[in-house]
């Protein structure tokens, strides 16, 4: 922010570029008939090969309208693919409770 460059100027161009892309996409709030509460997860084991933690996501529907959502890094790091998916359901437990 202080000293900007010309690469800098670069990155803005293309955020901007995707953006104008992008000016039809969003979430759609929609009329349902079901009250039922769904959630979903995933997650990979040790997405990222510096610090070896794994990226967990949940999202969280009441009926087909999407609420809540999350995506990253876990806290902590997962000894197994298991154990990456039992933290990102306990996240998504917490969240839908």
């Amino acid at each position: 922010m202080h000293a900007p460059t010309n690469s800098h100027w670069i990155v803005v161009k293309h955020i901007l570029h995707y953006l104008r892309g992008t000016t039809t996409h969003g979430l759609h709030i929609t009329r349902s008939s079901s009250f039922a509460l769904y959630g979903f997860t995933d997650a990979d084991w040790v997405g990222s090969i510096d610090d070896r933690k794994s990226t967990g996501g949940y999202l969280v529907l009441f009926g087909h309208t999407l609420i809540s959502w999350k995506s990253g890094k876990q806290r902590t790091i997962a000894r197994s693919s298991i154990e990456a998916e039992y933290k990102a359901l306990a996240d998504d437990t917490v969240k839908v409770i």
